[in-house]
């Protein structure tokens, strides 16, 4: 079926659009005491938006499933590719942290709430499970996937283990504050484990590949998620501020990158920045006082988002305009790293 060619490089990747839009309305919420209706109404449009992208990815990748059963495997198998497929429950949970933050509790919440929560606790079981297998007897041809290789450990392993700190934000003005605290501590425990495999790798094996570098924005979202769910969690200002400060240098550090990033090609990597830009906005805006240096930092970095996602958008609406993104991607064959 010629005309669904394009859905076989639909990966689970993609669902980092609705992350970022999703990010953006709770960032645009939180900017409310300070700028009023307007920025509830910006907010409403984009959680619009962030479900509305949702839906047509959650169609489109029915039929993927369906007709392209062989690149849905391939994702799963892949050493970095499946650690993307969390992005889905991952979406989710926002979309009910979106729900619940615009409009307040309901059962459609409370319902995309926990569907996003057990699903992204069985992807981290699944994707830790892999770390067990090491790099014996994988053979990608006969279904038997890489363990825990280096070539695999890239910032998108953050996804399947640092979704977890997501769940207080809705969880807990659902009523469900104590699963909430517990999958936070799923998160909590493995995200430090990530970032020192990461600077392993990158210290014995080498840079992760140019086209993954928008990855390292990963690296804000743990912090600042992190505090936002404590802060729900009735945690002390300190204790957030503490995580601001975590997430401010992550943007820094990334940040010494931007030369190198902006001489890339547009790819679908490059929404890697949405979503944390955006949760750091929304933390700088919910720590200010109206009046002070805080409140004018956090405009600043929701109009920095802002501006970023809205350049995303621009760049994905071209890409998929002129055929550039539902293509395959220049990666090298599925095999195991050697030890």
């Amino acid at each position: 079926m010629p005309r669904a060619a394009p859905l076989k490089y639909l990966f689970p990747g993609w669902y980092a659009i609705v992350m970022g839009l999703a990010g953006l309305a709770l960032a645009w919420q939180r900017a409310e005491p300070l700028m009023g209706d307007t920025a509830l109404g910006v907010a409403l449009v984009l959680g619009a938006l962030a479900a509305l992208v949702f839906a047509l990815l959650a169609a489109a990748s029915v039929l993927r499933a369906r007709w392209h059963a062989d690149a849905w495997r391939e994702d799963r198998l892949h050493p970095v590719r499946h650690a993307f497929v969390a992005t889905l429950p991952v979406a989710l949970l926002l979309l009910a942290t979106v729900a619940v933050a615009l409009l307040g509790p309901s059962v459609w919440a409370a319902a995309s709430w926990w569907a996003g929560s057990l699903a992204q606790l069985t992807v981290t079981v699944w994707v830790l499970g892999r770390w067990w297998r090491g790099n014996q007897g994988a053979d990608v041809k006969a279904g038997t996937p890489p363990g825990l290789v280096w070539a695999g450990v890239t910032p998108a392993l953050l996804i399947p283990i640092v979704g977890n700190v997501l769940a207080p934000l809705a969880g807990v003005p659902l009523g469900h504050a104590g699963w909430a605290a517990a999958q936070f501590g799923i998160g909590l425990l493995f995200w430090p484990v990530v970032l020192v495999l990461l600077l392993v790798r990158i210290a014995l094996h080498g840079m992760i590949p140019e086209r993954l570098l928008p990855t390292l924005a990963i690296l804000i979202a743990p912090p600042a998620v992190a505090a936002l769910a404590l802060l729900q969690l009735g945690a002390a200002q300190p204790v957030a501020w503490a995580l601001w400060g975590m997430a401010l240098f992550a943007l820094l550090w990334v940040g010494t990158l931007a030369r190198r990033l902006r001489a890339l090609p547009f790819t679908l990597t490059h929404w890697a920045l949405s979503f944390p830009l955006a949760a750091l906005a929304a933390l700088t805006l919910h720590l200010a006082a109206p009046g002070g240096a805080m409140a004018l930092l956090g405009i600043v970095l929701l109009a920095f988002a802002s501006l970023v996602i809205a350049a995303l958008a621009l760049a994905t609406w071209r890409g998929l305009r002129d055929g550039t993104l539902l293509a395959p991607e220049p990666a090298a064959p599925v095999v195991a790293a050697t030890a």
